[in-house]
């Protein structure tokens, strides 16, 4: 027998799905890579124009992204789109992982509502910015000793 509390989260599922794919669902839900890292090669943080803010570290080897997190305080699309994010980041090399654009993590994603596509772009121009921050502190290791984070 199930309680009411298991009916009524079946319902709101059931809404979800007339408007995200189960993909989105799944990654707002039960989002991948969640948390900053200490000793990353790569940070970024970006606010979109919605206010959401989104959080980007990187750890790459051999010019391989090795392990890619992320943090927000978005709504449950920036968490998805985080999460799908740094997914389709690791195991790129840096060179593949600054293509992924706004378009990848939509499709990643199976979509997005319209007035949600902003949250893709956010975790695709923080990915970016974390790459440069990688490839500018590699350029200048000693700029990391002045890094806030």
């Amino acid at each position: 027998m199930t309680s009411s509390w298991e009916q009524f989260e079946e319902l709101i599922k059931a809404e979800m799905r007339k408007v995200y794919s189960e993909t989105a669902i799944d990654h707002s839900m039960n989002p991948r890579n969640v948390g900053d890292m200490k000793d990353a090669d790569g940070f970024a943080k970006v606010t979109g124009p919605c206010g959401d803010t989104m959080e980007i570290w990187l750890k790459v080897k051999n010019g391989t992204v090795a392990n890619a997190t992320f943090m927000t305080d978005g709504c449950g699309t920036s968490i998805a789109a985080g999460s799908i994010v740094t997914e389709l980041a690791k195991g790129k090399s840096i060179s593949e992982a600054r293509r992924i654009n706004q378009q990848d993590v939509l499709s990643a994603l199976g979509g997005l509502p319209e007035e949600s596509e902003h949250c893709a772009l956010l975790a695709a121009n923080t990915l970016r910015g974390a790459i440069r921050d990688y490839l500018a502190m590699k350029k200048e290791p000693w700029k990391r000793a002045y890094r806030k984070h």
